[in-house]
Formats: structure tokens, C-alpha cells, sequence
């Protein structure tokens, strides 16, 4: 793996969730338990569409499928270690909102990387 793979799907990988886990603190305050990811999820989103645009410049829908794995993987494990193991929630963690979650994880590098790649000129 090179330096840049590595940044883009570990280091952004473990900024985003970084980024949703401290919203889902500042939330925890403002809202219920049961509906704070439903409030976290948008701006997070945004922010992981940002990123996605501006910031990661893979060469092949490969290279995005990579980073999508990674992200999905991260999530999941840091959702469990950090989330459902050291804070137990009292209503539970998994409920729609967390499998749309992993689901946007997973297909939104995907799909940006499928527009990204596709508008590339052929190389010659």
C-alpha cells in the first residue's frame, strides 16, 4: 500500500469516525439517545462528501473500492470497542440508523470514486 492509499483510508477513515464519535457526544446532550444518529448522520455525511471530493484523489474505482472497505472495517470495529463495549448503551447501538451508517460508508466512496474515475481521460 502506498502513503497516500494508507492516508486516505486509514487517516481519513479514523478522522471521520473521529468526527462522528465527538458529535455523538455533543448531540447526547441536545437530543434523545434513541434518534441521535438520525441527527449526527447528515452533517457527518457532508462532511465525508467533502472529503471524498476534495480530498481523496484515487486513480481507479479499485482504489476506491479499497478505501470503502477500510472505512466500513473501522467503523464497525471502533463503533464496537468504543461505542457498544466502553459506553454500553442502555437502549442498545444497532438499530437503522447504524446499518445506514455502515451502508453510506461502505457505498459512498463507491459512488464518488465511480464519478471521479469515469470523467478521467483515457490514457493514451
Amino acid at each position: 500500500m502506498n502513503k497516500t492509499l494508507l492516508r486516505d483510508a486509514f487517516g481519513w477513515g479514523v478522522l471521520l469516525w473521529l468526527v462522528g464519535y465527538v458529535l455523538g457526544f455533543v448531540f447526547f446532550f441536545l437530543v434523545p439517545p434513541a434518534i441521535l444518529g438520525w441527527f449526527v448522520m447528515p452533517i457527518a455525511l457532508a462532511i465525508t462528501l467533502w472529503v471524498l471530493v476534495k480530498k481523496v484523489n484515487g486513480p481507479t474505482l479499485g482504489y476506491y473500492a479499497i478505501v470503502a472497505a477500510v472505512w466500513t472495517v473501522l467503523a464497525v470495529v471502533l463503533d464496537y470497542f468504543l461505542l457498544v463495549k466502553l459506553l454500553q448503551p442502555a437502549d442498545g447501538y444497532y438499530k437503522l440508523d447504524v446499518y445506514l451508517y455502515y451502508a453510506l460508508t461502505l457505498l459512498t466512496p463507491l459512488l464518488i470514486g465511480a464519478l471521479k474515475t469515469r470523467r478521467q481521460p483515457a490514457a493514451k
